[in-house]
């Protein structure tokens, strides 16, 4: 944890998003806590640039406590990568490219296939739509995703900030156009027909007679179960973060590098 500052945010935030969760049932007079009474308290407490934290949160203060109330690690998704997506979506929300900020899907590539590496969180209702299996291209590994690529044709995965556009019926059925966000390294997905679309080869019986789902041309593909669920909920504006292990990618984002102080206040 580098900054001194956002480590005691943190410390103090994580036992005081209890304290807010009870509010409701402390008495019958008793209002649900705010972002702004929240805010304040933290401010009087802390003795902090509140207005930094705000900044660099999704929803004020409690967003910081996110991860932890909702078990994400339980689940598999690991405390950096989380940081590092609301980090950028706090970005393209600066700069005017989401028009629903309160929908996150994160893929985490640098899990295997046969892990549930998709999650799809409401922000708002501060809970877990979806976590589920995601596909990745078939030259960017085989179990594990290593490889990637912007370049048209290259059968590998594109990793980074999307946003979310709009559906349309293809030769996978209902899929999901996808706006690659950060330049030279997915902003070519349009145009590769990067999409989410359902995969038969996304499910549990390629895990159990060979140990990993099968892969894609580079797309996201997901359960066919839960593929027009996932799509009408994530459709339309909403951020879109694959994140994968590379060196490369973490310090030519520049979607991550502006706001950098969520990326390390946590462990």
């Amino acid at each position: 944890m580098k900054n001194p500052i956002l480590k005691k945010v943190h410390l103090f935030l994580s036992s005081f998003f209890i304290f807010v969760l009870h509010l409701p049932n402390m008495g019958a007079k008793s209002k649900p806590a705010n972002h702004k009474l929240v805010s304040a308290i933290v401010s009087t407490q802390l003795n902090v640039d509140i207005a930094l934290v705000q900044r660099n949160s999704i929803y004020g203060p409690v967003g910081l406590a996110l991860y932890d109330s909702l078990k994400l690690s339980s689940l598999g998704l690991g405390r950096q990568v989380f940081e590092y997506a609301i980090c950028g979506l706090n970005s393209m929300k600066q700069m005017g490219k989401l028009t629903n900020d309160g929908i996150i899907s994160i893929v985490d590539f640098s899990k295997p296939s046969s892990a549930k590496r998709l999650f799809v969180i409401d922000l708002k209702q501060a809970k877990v739509i979806f976590n589920t299996y995601v596909a990745h291209g078939v030259n960017s590994g085989k179990e594990f995703a290593k490889e990637f690529s912007n370049v048209a044709e290259s059968n590998k995965s594109s990793l980074g900030f999307y946003t979310t556009a709009t559906t349309y019926s293809g030769k996978h059925g209902y899929s999901l156009h996808l706006q690659g966000q950060e330049e030279g390294i997915n902003d070519n997905a349009y145009n590769r027909d990067i999409v989410v679309h359902a995969a038969d080869y996304v499910n549990e019986r390629m895990i159990q007679s060979q140990g990993y789902i099968g892969r894609s041309w580079g797309c996201p593909a997901i359960p066919q179960r839960l593929h027009i669920p996932i799509i009408d909920k994530i459709k339309n504006g909403t951020c879109l973060f694959i994140f994968g292990e590379n060196a490369g990618y973490l310090s030519h984002s520049k979607l991550i590098n502006r706001n950098t102080a969520v990326a390390s206040y946590g462990g």
